[in-house]
């Protein structure tokens, strides 16, 4: 039986939980392809997946890996595969709401997969399949995001907030960054017009907004009220501490005709990642990674997310 690396947690804790395992390298199905990984990004969720904050609205269960996004290349394909073939460099994502992607191989649907960007390398593009798609999602579907409208991203350092400023600039918006102080040139580099410190004062005076991407979950009512009257918010992140009273705020504002809350959980097809591929090889959206860690080092990247001040995505190096 063939084994591989990967990185595992056979209990709900601390960062100190995770390791790097020898498991056996997963057998495709009809329609799945098997990709050699070469780096997998960390999501900012993860850690408290991990320490179990969620474990009442996620039914992830240890023993488990982490990481859902990865870059690689094909190793096998299944039967019914067509349109990818072995050594293609790929990128993708694990089947919605499953983890496992720090690792030396996965097993994925086709339908999860599509041609890796040839502009950027695969260890900085592993930044990208899961906050790119998001992204993609909350502003071109969700809310339709046109020329001309403002947007708030809150949370503008992170992962997902780089690349919610990168897109919003390229459709046209005018966009206000809610960050660090420390981070309100990184972000203007990126393309927003204003950077606001987030615990400042003028917070409060900010809006009104046709579209706010929050990535915080903290305060959302307060959030709301700076809507325009026919604005949108797109939550997508609840605070473990309140999550009773988060998921009640977001069902009511989804039903509201104005100053509507709209939240989802991405679950991207291969068109999204398609989409998000020729974005970044015309230059709209570039990664932005914070540090690249290997296997032995992502219980230090869920330590330095935990304590905050994240520039942009943390990348595990399967293969360093």
């Amino acid at each position: 039986m063939r084994t591989m690396r990967a990185v595992r947690y056979d209990e709900f804790g601390p960062a100190d939980v995770l390791h790097v395992a020898d498991v056996p390298v997963p057998a495709i199905e009809p329609g799945e392809v098997l990709v050699k990984v070469r780096a997998a990004g960390v999501g900012g969720g993860e850690p408290a997946i991990r320490a179990g904050r969620l474990r009442r609205v996620l039914r992830h269960r240890p023993p488990a890996g982490v990481g859902n996004e990865f870059t690689g290349h094909v190793e096998s394909v299944g039967a019914r595969v067509s349109g990818l073939r072995a050594g293609e460099a790929v990128w993708g994502l694990m089947p919605h709401l499953t983890f496992g992607s720090t690792a030396e191989y996965v097993a994925v649907p086709e339908r999860l997969l599509a041609p890796a960007p040839r502009t950027i390398d695969l260890v900085e593009a592993a930044a990208l399949p899961s906050a790119g798609t998001t992204v993609l999602t909350a502003l071109t579907v969700r809310t339709r995001l046109r020329a001309g409208q403002r947007l708030l991203v809150r949370g503008a350092g992170g992962g997902v907030g780089t690349v919610a400023v990168q897109l919003g600039k390229h459709l046209g918006a005018h966009v206000t960054a809610l960050v660090s102080t420390g981070a309100a040139e990184r972000v203007r580099d990126l393309g927003a017009d204003e950077a606001v410190d987030y615990r400042g004062d003028a917070v409060a005076g900010l809006g009104p907004y046709d579209v706010i991407l929050d990535l915080v979950g903290t305060d959302l009512p307060a959030f709301r009220r700076m809507l325009s009257r026919d604005g949108r918010m797109i939550a997508l992140a609840l605070d473990p501490a309140r999550l009773a009273r988060n998921v009640l705020f977001l069902a009511r504002g989804a039903l509201g005709r104005s100053r509507r809350v709209v939240s989802f959980s991405n679950d991207p097809d291969r068109g999204t990642l398609a989409d998000l591929t020729r974005y970044v090889d015309a230059g709209a959206v570039r990664p932005v990674v914070d540090t690249v860690l290997p296997m032995a080092g992502t219980a230090e990247a869920h330590r330095r997310i935990e304590a905050g001040g994240v520039r942009g995505r943390y990348v595990i190096d399967v293969t360093a």
